[in-house]
C-alpha cells in the first residue's frame, strides 16, 4: 500500500511542477511593466483555468499523500536505535572469509624504542 502511495506522490509531484511551469504569472503582461491599468494586472480572477483547477486538484493530491506517508512512517517505528545494548550490533560486518579465527590473539605491539620497519633513511655503505 505504502508502495502504492509512493508512485502516486511521485507522479503527483511532476505533474505540479510541470503544470506550475506552464502557468503564466499574475504580472506577466506588457502593460505591468510600463505602468499600465491596474484592473488588467489586479483584476477580479474569474472562476480560473484548467490549470488553475488542476494545481488545486494536484496540491490536495499532494497533502494528502504527504499525510499519509507520514502516518504510516511513524506506524512502523519500534523504537530507538538506543534502546537496544551496543553489543547486539550485527557482528558480521566482513565476511567470516576475511574475519580471524575466534582463537586468534591479536598481535603484539612494538615495542617503544624500537621501528620494526627499519630505519626511515637508507644507510650508507663505507
Amino acid at each position: 500500500m505504502v508502495s502504492i502511495v509512493v508512485s502516486v506522490h511521485v507522479i503527483v509531484c511532476v505533474a505540479m511542477c510541470i503544470i506550475i511551469l506552464l502557468q503564466q504569472g499574475k504580472g506577466a503582461e506588457v502593460g505591468a511593466v510600463f505602468g499600465g491599468s491596474s484592473q488588467t494586472v489586479f483584476g477580479a480572477s474569474g472562476a480560473g483555468n484548467a490549470l488553475t483547477k488542476a494545481t488545486w486538484g494536484l496540491a490536495i493530491i499532494f497533502f494528502a499523500s504527504s499525510i499519509f506517508l507520514a502516518l504510516a512512517s511513524a506506524r512502523r517505528v519500534t523504537g530507538s536505535i538506543f534502546d537496544r545494548p551496543f553489543s547486539s550490533a550485527p557482528s558480521s560486518v566482513m565476511p567470516a572469509s576475511k574475519q580471524a579465527p575466534k582463537n586468534a590473539l591479536p598481535a603484539a605491539p612494538a615495542p617503544a624504542g624500537q621501528n620494526p620497519a627499519g630505519p626511515a633513511t637508507p644507510s650508507s655503505a663505507k
